[in-house]
């Protein structure tokens, strides 16, 4: 019987080590894993915001206004909603007033617009906004 438990003891000696090496190797395996979720993690620096492109310049909406062109060039388009309808359960834009301005800020505001009009449908207006702004950015 002595024996018996002395080859116990050293079975449950085993056990127990084998135990505490899992253990180890459990941790030691969480904190790798969190320390590569950090890594892998991509750092916020600048905080840059991607925007619907038509033609290959943003398209920036903001209520019932909506920003065509890069606010870097000289010149973007402005387009207003005046009015809307419904059709099919969607709201439709029906009177839209399209602005040219210059995104010069040493200008007073009135200066800054360069051309006005008001026409039906967005994409009528937008069409003309599109056709305006690539005029003038040749111009320079």
């Amino acid at each position: 019987m002595a024996e018996t438990k002395k080859t116990e003891t050293k079975t449950e000696k085993k056990t127990a080590a084998k135990k505490a090496d899992t253990k180890t190797e459990k941790k030691t395996t969480k904190k790798a894993d969190t320390k590569t979720e950090k890594k892998a993690a991509p750092k916020k620096e600048a905080k840059e915001t991607e925007f619907f492109e038509y033609k290959g310049k943003p398209l920036v909406r903001s209520g019932n206004t909506i920003y065509y062109g890069d606010i870097n060039e000289p010149y973007v388009v402005c387009l207003m909603i005046k009015s809307e309808t419904e059709q099919g359960g969607e709201k439709i834009a029906d009177d839209v007033q399209v602005q040219l301005l210059a995104t010069d800020e040493s200008l007073p505001p009135k200066d800054r617009v360069i051309k006005k009009s008001e026409k039906k449908g967005l994409f009528t207006a937008l069409d003309l906004g599109v056709a305006w702004l690539e005029r003038q950015l040749k111009k320079g």
